[in-house]
């Protein structure tokens, strides 16, 4: 019984009875792991020998292309593209016309459709089984053929043709969708433009939708400077379009040449407005999305094993890259990070037998070491990466590394191990085996000699992802662009989750660590209820922190502000989650420890994938004509260059014109949890609210105090006057440690003869854990000597550090709670921006029984009941 296609051909329009051969090149589920590898490497060996084509997009003798035009709308990050082109076949004979779109690899093809002589074909999508039958009873009259395939490194290419008479007219349609991957801040829309002629109508337009705001749109100059003027960028709060429109003239290479200038990746970079720290939470058509990507928090220390390949095919090229990318990677250590460097032939070596500081004489040692190297000798995988687990466990046991921080090795290789353990499947047990939950591993793929699908599975296995690097290309920039998306790594055991009974049939919500610049999604299914609004918990550990976030949504709100826009995509957060689920599932397939469950994640995949219409490896698009009478099939095939689940990894490669890289990033990997929905723990539930005692000091508005006396059970209050930028000292206590500070700001203007002054920043420290928390209009930022987060009044957050806990209440105020006897809180005011006189200020509350030392002193500090003269007329609210 076959289990995938590797290679299968689908779609041609017969006309005159001609012939076509059609081939399954598929693999067997009886086949043993040792000889499917033996066979997937001869495959590679095949694969690699062969020549790349020349790419177009409309591939014909004597034909006239009038027009293509690619749309692509993208909503919430995620991107529906349509790609149109009209032919008419301008010879004297009948031809064969080919239809050609390159496509990322992680984007799913959703239908084409094809007008031939006002004949339409229109796709729909079925599982492959059933596909296959209809095809064949159409095939068996003589009526279809035809060929889908991967072509080039990081994309597949949609191939298409029809064999028509002359004169005939000919209007091809492909549709295919895909989730932005957010990579070092940005998300990266690429569009190959190859039309290989001048083209009267060519026209690419992208259309941007973020409901939370759009911050920045760039474009790439990737298809030339001589075409940079001619893309227009509209954009407002919220939305963008993106145009490029180039004349005949235009599109020419020169002046008085016939052929297109035309050949390249149209790149549109953007990232998004984000208001707070806790994530933004879209719910859409009965489903729901959460897009989680923090900033402004101290990176986490850093323990890399780096394993690097130096067997003889490594010479020449290939270890002079690497060695190039090692010195400015070893360069981005800290002190704070431990490393060391193992490389691997038929023998295993270590720079260093234990990991040691990135301090810069160890790096400048390390980098001699690196720079000596000299490739030679077999391949032993199995042996280098039993020593760097080693390492890591011996350095854990030690105690020589914190225990927050974020262990990895990163695996660089570019073939097969033919020294030690060779059987792939052995290899990848032993790594399983040995490899503790708090470690990662990374592996690099340089070229297409190393089984590439091998190193996604033990990468995907073990907490990391894999990414190849393409040897012939510039493979020390590829590297160092990998190192830089985890070299900065934020966050550790990040949960996100939702009250009981509101979501169900969530995508993976738990992930292992989240690095700067990337972004993690969690969608799902939203239970019907009364109430229409949606709330998230997140938790998770950074450098000496412990965070609970929380954030909510309005579960009617955005279908509104969807359907005022013309070029949103309605159905985004539906096929979202469908999209999410499909590619968490392929990559829980390839792990699958038996084959029964692997044919149950296997009907799963093809049940969504039908529903959704995506293209996978399980389903095929079949089109037919409105008669039935004929019928095209296109398949996803498996392509042995990269394996079952192309498309997951990160860093890039280049455009098969070298003009550009090609960025695959980095999809959601399978250590990533799936869980059941249980009710929030306390912590997970958000902050715990500390109350206002009943008897407080305040501090508030044009800067009143009030102070409670208890003797007489009355409140009094006293203005202080000072100028704008002075810093009062409210608080001082160098018997526990505390002092609180508030700087003034002013208002607007004089108002009834009178500058107003406010505080505008409260700043705290606490002595003992040397924590200090600065609280302004604009946000609260919390350092402790060494390490700095910030986070917004955007977002309801718990953060922990050693004995300072901090309570922040969404767009209200901070309570910041010391060693469970002193207690702050301050209290943001909030103005209407276009008032005349007025701005937003801080107040400042203060509890009498907060237990200070007999030391303590400052304006609140100081305030001995008896000595105080009651202004009572001062104090106005």
């Amino acid at each position: 019984m076959r289990r995938l296609l590797l290679l299968l051909l689908g779609l041609l329009l017969v006309h005159e009875g001609r012939c076509f051969e059609f081939v399954i090149d598929g693999e067997w589920d009886e086949e043993t792991s040792d000889v499917r590898d033996l066979r997937e490497r001869h495959k590679r060996a095949i694969l690699t020998s062969e020549e790349q084509e020349d790419f177009e997009a409309v591939r014909g003798d004597d034909i006239t292309v009038k027009s293509y035009k690619v749309e692509s709308r993208i909503t919430s990050r995620f991107a529906h593209t349509t790609v149109r082109s009209s032919v008419i076949n301008s010879g004297a004979k009948a031809q064969s016309i080919g239809f050609n779109v390159q496509i990322p690899k992680r984007a799913f093809i959703t239908n084409f459709t094809m007008n031939v002589n006002g004949i339409m074909f229109t796709g729909s999508v079925k599982e492959k089984t059933v596909a296959r039958n209809l095809y064949a009873q159409a095939r068996a009259r003589g009526k279809a053929a035809g060929i889908v395939r991967a072509n080039s490194q990081d994309m597949e290419t949609f191939k298409t043709e029809v064999h028509v008479p002359p004169g005939s007219h000919i209007e091809f349609e492909l549709h295919y969708q895909e989730l932005m991957q957010r990579r070092l801040s940005f998300y990266e829309h690429q569009l190959y433009l190859q039309p290989g002629r001048l083209v009267p109508q060519l026209q690419v337009d992208v259309y941007i939708f973020e409901p939370k705001g759009i911050s920045t749109v760039q474009m790439a100059n990737t298809l030339g400077e001589q075409f940079s003027s001619l893309v227009k960028v509209t954009s407002s709060k919220d939305r963008a379009h993106i145009v490029f429109k180039p004349s005949l003239q235009q599109q020419k290479k020169c002046e008085n040449c016939t052929g297109s200038a035309i050949d390249g990746v149209f790149t549109v970079k953007y990232d998004v407005t984000r208001d707070s720290n806790a994530g933004e939470l879209q719910v859409s058509d009965g489903h729901f999305v959460h897009f989680f990507a923090p900033s402004n928090l101290s990176p986490l220390p850093k323990n890399i094993v780096f394993v690097i390949d130096v067997s003889g095919s490594m010479w020449g090229v290939k270890m002079k890259q690497t060695v190039e990318a090692m010195q400015a990677i070893l360069d981005d250590l800290t002190i704070d990070d431990h490393f060391s460097i193992v490389d691997f032939n038929h023998n295993v070596r270590c720079w260093s037998e234990d990991l040691v500081p990135g301090s810069t004489i160890q790096v400048a040692d390390a980098k001699r070491y690196i720079q000596n190297i000299k490739p030679n000798g077999g391949t032993n995988i199995n042996e280098a990466l039993m020593k760097a687990v080693h390492m890591l466990v011996r350095a854990s046991n030690q105690g020589l590394i914190d225990p927050r921080s974020v262990s990895m090795i990163i695996l660089v290789s570019d073939g097969d191990p033919t020294v030690g353990e060779i059987k792939l499947s052995v290899i990848q047990k032993n790594v399983k085996r040995v490899m503790r939950e708090e470690f990662s591993l990374f592996s690099l793929g340089i070229g297409f000699d190393v089984d590439y699908d091998f190193l996604e599975r033990i990468a995907n296995e073990n907490r990391g992802m894999a990414q190849r690097i393409y040897a012939n290309h510039d493979a020390a920039e590829q590297l160092r662009t990998f190192y830089s998306q985890v070299s900065s790594p934020l966050l550790r055991r990040i949960s996100i989750q939702f009250a009981d009974d509101s979501v169900s049939e969530v995508t993976q919500n738990r992930f292992d660590k989240y690095f700067s610049g990337s972004e993690l999604v969690v969608a799902g299914r939203v239970v019907p209820s009364d109430s229409n609004t949606l709330t998230s918990f997140t938790t998770a550990s950074a450098d000496h922190l412990d965070i609970t976030l929380e954030t909510e949504a309005d579960t009617t709100e955005l279908d509104a502000e969807l359907a005022k826009h013309q070029h949103s995509f309605t159905g985004f957060a539906r096929q979202m989650w469908a999209y999410l689920t499909i590619k968490q599932l392929i990559s829980e397939r390839s792990l699958a420890p038996t084959a029964v469950k692997k044919r149950k994640i296997t009907q799963r995949i093809m049940t969504l994938a039908v529903e959704h219409q995506f293209v996978t490896p399980f389903t095929a698009l079949l089109v037919e004509s409105e008669d039935a009478t004929e019928r095209l099939l296109a398949d996803s095939p498996r392509d042995p260059k990269h394996g079952c689940c192309s498309g997951a990894g990160v860093g890039g490669g280049m455009a098969p014109n070298g003009l550009a890289p090609v960025r695959v990033v980095y999809q959601p990997p399978p250590w990533v949890q799936i869980t059941t929905l249980a009710p929030p723990s306390q912590a997970e539930k958000g902050p715990v609210e500390l109350s206002l005692p009943q008897h407080v000091n305040l501090v508030d508005n044009d800067p009143h105090f009030i102070v409670h006396l208890p003797r007489s059970d009355m409140d009094v209050c006293f203005n202080i006057d000072s100028k704008p930028g002075h810093i009062l000292n409210l608080v001082s206590d160098d018997g526990t440690g505390l002092v609180v500070n508030g700087q003034l700001i002013s208002s607007k203007r004089v108002h009834k003869g009178k500058l107003n002054t406010y505080f505008g920043t409260i700043a705290v420290h606490y002595r003992p854990e040397g924590v200090s928390l600065t609280v302004s209009t604009d946000g609260i930022a919390m350092t402790d000597g060494g390490n700095n987060h910030s986070f917004t009044w955007g977002a309801t957050a718990n953060i922990t550090q050693d004995g300072v806990r901090v309570s922040i209440v969404k767009d209200s105020h901070v309570t910041v709670m010391m060693n469970n006897n002193l207690q702050v809180m301050v209290l943001l005011h909030r103005v209407w921006k276009k008032n005349p006189v007025s701005v937003d200020f801080l107040g400042i509350y203060v509890p009498n029984d907060n237990q200070y030392s007999s030391l303590v002193h400052g304006l609140i500090g100081m305030s001995d009941p008896l000595t105080l003269t009651a202004v009572t007329s001062g104090c106005h609210w």
